[in-house]
């Protein structure tokens, strides 16, 4: 049995729309702090990017008492990416700039704030599904092949070799044994646009080696001599023709990358994460419900876990909640249903307050990766608890 896992580096143009979009939000948040913003008088964000050939148009709605720059937020953002000359796909100093941002509704508003809503509390910014999920497979408690594939992305985006531009994506395949369990990568596929202006003619045919050597090295000991690695397979991808100068982008389109990257039973919820600020849940509970899973699994109550939240607009707590442990739980899903809802707060504030959402560094890194990193959504502090709570 193969299980594969694909992954981009942040110059793919729908991550430099979800870094744009980030960034936004993180410059937002940080003026707002700076004004004495408290949880109660957060700013509500929901916004949208898309990077067409040299133009960049943003939207969606915002509601908050300070001022940003959108124009140098987005310039700066595409520059730090790498993308400063058109020959590489994207310049981010003449690119055009369309900002089509509106105020939030006001209806909308009511119901993620405190002091207006029906329910007198800070409500689920929207209606939504969102699962998290955990397995034993690596210390990360992630799937062996998304964590690899990640890792390999960031290798190529930190290798300082310019041949390999900003613009690039892969494959990790990994086989299983009839038990589940990893054995060994059997794939390797990496694409990455080149820069030519970089190495010599004489010296083209060294680039894949280097790229194998870049990729393998994030595979350790997972490879062998039986692995197979290929390379850009079209057989040639000129970074002139990389990022919106060949594909647009698009905030959102990336969701089986960041969630575990297409893992068979870690399922997708319903919209996109990085571009909204935390009382929307496809945000806050993406943690959450992740937290609540590796919880689960760390804890020993099972070796695989998905868990399912769903919010209705307006409304603090979840209106359902579901765990599957695919057979592999030591109490009964139903039973960590009770448990989930016992010790775990899943409303707006609780998760805000859990992970310090209302942080723009952690903005400024989620687009990179949701889970692996040093996160307050990645702790296991509720092992003991959970575990004296299912000895009873």
């Amino acid at each position: 049995m193969n299980i594969t896992s694909e992954s981009v580096k942040i110059g793919h143009p729908d991550i430099v729309c979800d870094m744009i979009a980030a960034n936004i939000i993180a410059e937002i948040i940080d003026e707002e702090l700076r004004t004495g913003m408290t949880i109660d008088t957060m700013p509500h964000c929901g916004l949208e990017v898309f990077l067409g050939k040299g133009l960049c148009i943003v939207g969606g709605e915002v509601a908050t008492r300070i001022y940003v720059d959108i124009e140098k937020i987005v310039r700066n953002t595409v520059l730090s990416i790498g993308y400063s000359d058109s020959n590489l796909g994207l310049n981010g100093n003449s690119m055009g700039i369309l900002n089509t941002i509106i105020p939030q509704s006001p209806d909308i508003n009511q119901g993620t704030r405190a002091d207006l809503g029906k329910y007198k509390e800070i409500g689920a910014g929207d209606q939504g599904i969102i699962y998290g999920f955990a397995c034993d497979e690596t210390p990360e408690l992630l799937p062996l092949p998304y964590v690899l594939v990640s890792k390999m992305m960031r290798c190529f985006e930190t290798c300082g070799n310019p041949v390999f531009a900003p613009d690039g994506k892969g494959q990790i395949t990994v086989q299983y044994n009839d038990r589940g369990m990893p054995v060994r990568v059997s794939t390797v596929l990496m694409s990455n646009a080149i820069d030519y202006r970089c190495v010599k003619e004489s010296d083209r045919p060294g680039i894949e080696p280097m790229a194998k050597q870049i990729a393998m090295s994030c595979v350790g000991d997972w490879a062998d001599d039986g692995t197979e690695f290929l390379f850009n397979p079209t057989g040639e991808w000129q970074a002139v023709n990389s990022c919106s100068s060949a594909d647009s982008g698009v905030t959102g389109r990336k969701l089986v990358v960041q969630l575990y990257g297409g893992y068979p039973g870690a399922q997708l919820g319903g919209g996109a994460i990085v571009n909204k600020s935390p009382e929307k849940v496809d945000c806050s509970a993406t943690f959450g419900s992740r937290y609540v899973a590796k919880n689960i699994v760390a804890a020993g109550l099972a070796k695989k876990c998905s868990v399912q939240l769903a919010y209705a607009i307006g409304i603090a707590r979840p209106i359902a909640v579901y765990v599957n442990t695919f057979g592999t739980g030591t109490l009964s899903d139903n039973n960590l249903v009770l448990l989930v809802k016992e010790y775990f707060d899943l409303s707006p504030r609780g998760m805000i307050e859990k992970f310090g959402l209302l942080n723009g560094d952690i903005y400024r890194q989620i687009p990179r990766s949701l889970f692996l990193g040093d996160y307050p959504w990645e702790q296991t502090d509720m092992v003991e608890v959970l575990k004296r709570a299912a000895a009873v």
